[in-house]
């Protein structure tokens, strides 16, 4: 499952406004290459929408079956907010629908109750090859 935690205004190519949701899947451990230390984290990405700003903002908690999963792209730079430094990535996390999984076939519930399988039992229901 993920869930959406916000939403985001961005421009199309015609400079036309629209939203995206914010996606986040479950917490993970991840082992730190640098400290061999765990930390906790989760995967974000994004998806477009169809959505007015209302809308979007009474999505927020939804949760929406599937996963994110991390995506081989052609490298790319991008730019860390927080420390300003530029980095090369060759991948993005992207929202993959949940498979759907085949249903079980119903389990036909017998009619007999216990107190007949008890006198079927003191009948001798098991097959004497013909011998009484």
């Amino acid at each position: 499952m993920v869930r959406v935690i916000d939403y985001l205004e961005r421009q199309n190519e015609e400079g036309e406004s629209f939203y995206v949701l914010v996606l986040q899947g479950g917490i993970q451990m991840v082992k730190s290459k640098q400290t061999n230390r765990f930390y906790v984290t989760a995967k974000r990405s994004t998806i477009s929408s169809t959505f007015d700003e209302a809308t979007c903002q009474t999505l927020i908690g939804t949760e929406l079956p599937g996963k994110i999963e991390k995506v081989e792209t052609e490298p790319y730079e991008y730019t860390i907010k927080d420390t300003g430094e530029v980095i090369e990535l060759d991948y993005r996390y992207e929202y993959q629908e949940e498979e759907n999984k085949p249903e079980r076939e119903p389990v036909e519930k017998s009619n007999t109750s216990i107190d007949d399988i008890v006198k079927m039992t003191e009948k001798q229901v098991f097959s004497m090859n013909g011998v009484e």
